[in-house]
């Protein structure tokens, strides 16, 4: 399962997140999201752990502290096509 953990720090590290999951459960993947053009963290993350294991952690987790922020820990949720293109329409209106 994957879970989403928001409001992180920009201090946390994806090894700091992974020992606090790891205290739940054998983590699978961790990946700390960063901004596209300046390599900066973003201020959230996926986790992925089992099933079982995933649940106690967002249980535990949630609303918990990590470096100084309190985390908000849930469920991902599948991500949606948001559209796209937004170009200029070619052609004769």
């Amino acid at each position: 399962m994957k879970i989403y953990v928001g409001n992180l720090s920009f201090d946390t590290s994806e090894d700091s997140l992974r020992n606090a999951f790891a205290e739940h459960g054998d983590v699978e993947e961790v990946a700390v999201i960063t901004d596209r053009d300046t390599g900066r963290p973003r201020g959230f993350a996926f986790v992925t752990m089992s099933d079982s294991a995933a649940r106690t952690a967002i249980d535990s987790l949630n609303g918990k502290e990590l470096d100084g922020r309190t985390l908000n820990v849930n469920e991902a949720k599948a991500k949606t096509d948001r559209g796209g293109g937004g170009g200029q329409r070619r052609g004769s209106w």
